[in-house]
């Protein structure tokens, strides 16, 4: 059989006639990526596949980072300033020892869709490989933008934090573009109030808000401007990165004491981080209920574990891993146990980077089920997830605790104009399951019944639910 032939992946005739009949065509709706927006605005072709592929534009690829480490591939070569062609050949090195990965398939996938490179990389091939790829990168179909209207995308929504002025999102909104490009808030900084530079930021999200944030009052008084702020511009979205989470109720007078104490650089104690972290997530929740937006979490992550790297590169070059917090389930049960209690519980996407914790997260999230079609949802499969076990274990159970045709289906976490395969990818895994349910019984062999459901998934849910097309 041919490496990513037509059919790969789809191992039942069902299976097959699903994906090309009702899948492989539909649009894109990317609902949580970190492109650059000033790329999309700016609309330059990269100078070689290595700036677009391994450097990804203004931050890099950690997924490659790590593997190319595994291969012993030095620094230099993966983050430091070595040649870009040099960092090519390392990455076909590495990545023809990679099969089994699910950067072997993507890899091969991208070079197949956008370039019509159908031949293995390898370091036989690289240098072919290169001269092709930078050839047509050259070229209009590979401009930004050129590449979200090639892959059918119709809604792109970055991460950007709260203090942003989104000015490429102002002036994108302004072309006449094929899709739309929306902003997603992030304020994990406005979180960290025991890291360094905190008061600094607190200036800058103050001065974006034309506040000056001297209490917590204040601080929630910014965050509630910058939601507007984001509304105004065709934000959506808030997502929060907590890493860890452990619940903490505080009373207001509380929370200004712990709140003077962080920007004095005092220390506190765990509680009282708790306590501040736990009535920030309420002002995001009761903001996002008041916008109708859809509030994400993405939690159980271990961040920065090599601290000498971290200090020399620093965040998000591939140092991250599964965190271990074995009562997070419970945590949450209590967060959201007293937002419903107040009134505040906005619709819900769950990522818990654990997979252990998918059972529990599933059914707790069902407890809240109320006034909507799925407002709460556990999450795709994410980062060390999203390979082709961890798609399709996170669906079946989806399947088993909760209504499957309701998912949300897949999104790219990505900073690369080229990782809208991966969509595909996502769409030829749920294919196959379908198919295999029929094939042992527990489907009707029924191809418009079952398309149906693979274009809600696919498609139409993430566009309902976010509703990026209301008026």
């Amino acid at each position: 059989m041919v490496l990513l032939n037509d059919d790969f992946l789809l191992k039942t005739d069902v299976a097959r006639k699903l994906f090309h009949e009702y899948a492989e065509d539909l649009p894109i709706i990317d609902y949580h990526c970190h492109l650059e927006p000033k790329e999309i605005y700016e609309n330059k072709n990269y100078a070689n596949i290595s700036q677009i592929w391994i450097n990804e534009g203004l931050y890099g690829d950690h997924y490659k980072w790590r593997l190319e480490r595994d291969h012993g591939v030095p620094e230099e070569l993966i983050t430091g300033d070595g040649d870009d062609y040099d960092k090519f050949v390392a990455w076909a090195k590495t990545i023809d020892n990679a099969l089994g990965s699910p950067l072997y398939e993507w890899s091969h996938l991208e070079l197949r869709r956008f370039f019509g490179i159908n031949k293995r990389l390898n370091a036989e091939t690289a240098k072919e490989i290169w001269d092709e790829t930078n050839r047509q990168l050259a070229t209009p179909a590979f401009t930004p933008r050129a590449l979200i209207s090639r892959s059918n995308v119709q809604v792109v929504v970055t991460t950007d934090a709260p203090e942003s002025d989104l000015k490429y999102h102002a002036l994108l909104a302004k072309e006449n573009l094929a899709f739309k490009v929306l902003p997603g808030m992030r304020p994990d900084d406005a979180f960290n109030i025991t890291g360094d530079g905190y008061v600094d930021y607190l200036k800058q999200l103050g001065a974006s808000a034309s506040i000056t944030i001297t209490s917590f009052k204040s601080l929630k008084e910014a965050l509630t401007q910058r939601v507007q702020f984001f509304a105004d511009h065709g934000g959506k979205i808030a997502d929060l990165g907590l890493n860890t989470y452990y619940y903490a109720e505080a009373t207001d007078d509380e929370l200004e004491a712990i709140f003077q104490k962080g920007v004095k650089n005092e220390s506190l104690t765990t509680e009282e981080n708790n306590q501040f972290v736990t009535a920030l997530v309420q002002v995001m929740m009761e903001l996002a209920q008041k916008h109708d937006w859809v509030l994400q979490y993405h939690v159980n992550v271990a961040r920065s574990q090599n601290k000498p790297m971290f200090d020399k590169i620093g965040p998000n070059t591939g140092f991250d891993s599964v965190g271990t917090q074995a009562d997070l389930s419970e945590q949450i049960r209590r967060l959201f146990y007293n937002a419903q209690t107040k009134g505040i519980m906005p619709k819900t996407i769950f990522y818990s980077l654990n997979p252990n914790d998918w059972m529990a997260i599933a059914t707790l999230l069902g407890n809240f089920q109320e006034g909507s079609v799925q407002k709460m949802h556990l999450g795709a499969g994410w980062w060390f997830n999203d390979t082709h076990d961890g798609m399709e274990s996170q669906m079946k159970l989806y399947a088993n605790v909760g209504m499957f045709p309701n998912f949300l289906g897949m999104l790219t976490d990505s900073r690369s104009f080229l990782s809208y395969p991966r969509h595909e990818y996502f769409r030829r895994v749920l294919c196959d399951v379908l198919g295999q349910w029929v094939s042992d019984g527990q489907a009707p062999e029924d191809l418009d019944y079952l398309g149906g459901i693979v274009k809600r998934i696919s498609y139409s849910n993430a566009r309902d639910y976010f509703g990026f097309f209301n008026k």
